[in-house]
């Protein structure tokens, strides 16, 4: 029970399938006590899978793009718990005309609604939370690896090498307190909202062909494992890292002849 007795938020839950959903059933497992976030037309979404969650939850309303939302979210989670352990972002968007192998066509708009979503979000998050952190708290972010450009990722690939970076900033200014921060970065996994991604099957098919370890789209649990991980004390000395969960994909520069 790595996370027994602790308070998280888990943003990012649309329906069972995603990563978010594991690592809060995961989470729960482990002892956590667990609240969700989700608004607008995907609330009901939402709800739907938390209730398939081992443990009844509530789901909070949070764009996180809102200074209302998240003023409110400090307010409720005070009045709920007086204090939080930890959180999940798992919160991404980028607009259509910034994917697909629109890079040089996208307009501005769509790649700073994308910053703002993806990467900006995290450090609002933070922001929020940090009245009601206190020493051994742990913030853990969602990654795609953003050393390199990938095929159709895009924009949402610009989005996440800035929120690898936002993570190392907020480490630096949130470590004084006692405050963790860290990313996993994950394979591609069949989540609804990389299903709406142009072309994932074609990006899915490099891990599918490569990974050292193999790689199961389907399967979230490895990735869910190592966020409950950085969640808890065990991980209490970690903090600006970016832990790939990915069957070992990054470590390996292209196909071997054998494959």
């Amino acid at each position: 029970m790595i996370l027994e007795g602790k308070r998280l938020l888990i943003t990012g839950v649309i329906t069972k399938d995603s990563i978010a959903f594991h690592a809060a059933e995961q989470a729960q497992r482990e002892g956590a006590s667990v609240v969700l976030t989700s608004f607008g037309r995907v609330r009901r979404m939402t709800e739907r899978a938390a209730a398939r969650l081992p443990e009844p939850v509530d789901v909070l309303e949070l764009d996180v793009n809102r200074e209302q939302d998240l003023a409110a979210l400090t307010d409720s989670l005070r009045e709920r718990w007086g204090g939080i352990d930890g959180a999940l972002h798992a919160i991404a968007y980028a607009p259509e005309d910034a994917l697909g192998g629109r890079f040089m066509t996208a307009p501005a708009d769509s790649a700073a609604q994308a910053f703002q979503t993806s990467a900006f979000s995290l450090k609002a998050l933070a922001a929020a939370l940090e009245p009601l952190m206190g020493e051994g708290a742990s913030i853990v972010g969602m990654d795609f690896d953003a050393t390199v450009a990938w095929p159709i990722y895009d924009w949402m690939g610009v989005a996440k090498a800035a929120l690898e970076s936002v993570c190392r900033y907020l480490a630096r200014d949130l470590g004084p307190r006692g405050i963790r921060v860290n990313l996993v970065s994950a394979g591609p996994l069949g989540t609804v909202a990389a299903r709406g991604i142009p072309g994932f099957e074609q990006l899915a098919s490099l891990w599918q062909a490569q990974a050292p370890l193999g790689w199961d789209v389907s399967d979230p649990g490895p990735v869910a494992s190592a966020v409950c991980f950085l969640l808890s004390d065990f991980a209490r000395a970690i903090s600006g890292e970016i832990i790939h969960v990915d069957g070992g994909f990054h470590a390996v520069g292209a196909p071997s002849a054998a494959a």
